[in-house]
């Protein structure tokens, strides 16, 4: 097995037993990067010389016993959103083509701290409004879409051109390009991660998280990154928590929502029965499988893109009134349909996000952890823009992709997508979980569990 190929987890335990060094786990990153990021796009731009001055600079200092942590030496990629000191934080958009960031933001600057190394910044939809990332193609098959926004992440980390990545989730843009990428993406409790230096979606709907292969590894992600910062106004100070779950296969007590209306209605075959054979699985490990009913559903579409539309039109106000030609069409078209929007909708969508978030509470009194499919169906062809369903209905292909996962950006709720199976086509399908605010530990229990009962997933185009 090539580095490149490891898991964050055997990874950070070969460095630790010093059976691998972070200057040959890089090296092996950086040459997958160079073998299949022409045909996936999956990168912006490639730090390889500095990543290998910075992974020279952990050797030494682990050879000397001063290992920091599980990410010491861990390569990593950052959606473009994110600065990096020095670097260019672009949005994959023409618009920022010259930006520079002056600091890191938070999370750069713990994982930083926590010695992981930087190898890339990676493509988003162009300033993470969409749900495909054109720019970026799927890791199992280059002419179906990556998904969005965090595209470049999700597929970085599913060939093995990075050990994880960080991406941003406004309506799902972590989670959706992890299904469709056969990868675990943890979009966790609003306000659990800082977000200052990041470039702003929706900032009463933006999250950022981590891209990993498996749960294990979401875990020592999220717990480097977890903290407080009053420079994000929706940080939360909760106590320091070791997210890494211990417990084997045994969900025993726990109860496990499974939906009876909405999460399993206009969804493919195939991940109807793959994510139910999934849940059944999670039954025979001693979970209590309950029927839930998902509250509102017919208000959900309406209060994201209520909230989302006119917060992105407030974030570009400036530049699209002076320099529109830059955008892409499908993104100014959606900007400037933020300025004809009525204030009054928008205060309707915020009441709305009220009543659903008080709702969703009362569900979570009966339940656990809710279990359902992250997105509808799997990855499209590139270029597609609509999809019929067997009944006759049309709907577009980022609608498709936002509808699942927009109640848990909307609530504020935790929640991971894991990779289930594939379909017919080879491609991935995920399974997602949500919990209660601030519950990270249940989801991340409930994740692992299936996962000790499947062989970790092949890197796509082995």
């Amino acid at each position: 097995m090539r580095p490149h190929e490891l898991t964050l987890t055997a990874a950070a335990d070969a460095i630790r037993e010093r059976e691998l060094s972070p200057v040959e786990l890089v090296d092996s990153v950086l040459d997958r990067i160079e073998e299949v990021d022409s045909r996936l796009g999956a990168y912006v731009t490639v730090t390889a010389e500095q990543a290998r001055r910075t992974a020279r600079a952990a050797e030494q200092e682990i050879t000397a016993s001063r290992l920091r942590g599980p990410l010491h030496g861990i390569p990593m990629g950052l959606k473009d959103l994110i600065d990096v000191a020095g670097e260019a934080t672009t949005a994959s958009s023409r618009v920022r083509a010259d930006h520079r960031a002056e600091a890191d933001s938070t999370v750069a600057a713990a994982l930083t701290a926590a010695g992981s190394i930087l190898v890339g910044k990676t493509h988003t939809h162009e300033f993470a409004y969409g749900l495909t990332t054109p720019q970026t193609s799927n890791a199992w098959n280059p002419n179906r879409v990556a998904g969005g926004s965090s595209g470049g992440s999700a597929v970085a980390v599913a060939a093995g051109a990075a050990t994880f990545a960080l991406g941003t989730d406004t309506g799902g843009s972590i989670r959706v390009p992890a299904a469709l990428n056969g990868v675990v993406g943890l979009k966790p409790t609003y306000g659990l991660i800082p977000r200052h230096g990041i470039t702003s979606l929706s900032w009463s709907l933006d999250h950022v998280g981590p891209i990993t292969r498996t749960v294990q590894d979401a875990a020592i992600v999220l717990t480097a990154l977890a903290g407080h910062d009053p420079r994000d106004p929706a940080s939360r100070a909760i106590p320091a928590t070791n997210y890494r779950p211990d417990a084997g296969p045994d969900l025993k007590g726990l109860r496990i929502g499974v939906p009876r209306n909405y999460y399993f209605d206009h969804v493919t075959p195939a991940i109807e029965t793959t994510v139910r054979r999934a849940i059944s699985e999670l039954e025979s490990q001693g979970a209590q499988l309950v029927e839930v009913e998902i509250p509102m559903t017919r208000y959900i579409q309406a209060t994201q893109w209520g909230l989302m539309v006119p917060e992105a039109t407030a974030f570009h106000e400036k530049t699209l009134r002076t320099i529109p030609e830059l955008y892409q069409p499908d993104v100014r078209i959606l900007l400037e349909a933020g300025e004809l929007m009525p204030a009054g909708d928008y205060l309707r969508a915020q009441r709305a996000r009220t009543l659903m978030q008080q709702a969703w509470a009362r569900v979570f009194e009966e339940v656990d952890v809710i279990a359902a499919p992250t997105v509808p169906l799997t990855a499209v062809q590139s270029g597609t823009d609509a999809i019929t369903w067997p009944d006759g209905n049309n709907e577009g292909v980022s609608d498709a992709y936002v509808r699942l996962s927009a109640p848990a950006n909307i609530t504020g709720i935790p929640a991971l997508s894991i990779p289930v199976g594939h379909d017919t086509d080879g491609m991935p399908i995920g399974m997602q979980l949500l919990a209660r605010p601030f519950e990270e530990p249940a989801l991340l229990r409930v994740g692992h569990a299936y996962e000790q009962t499947h062989l970790v997933r092949p890197l796509a185009m082995t």
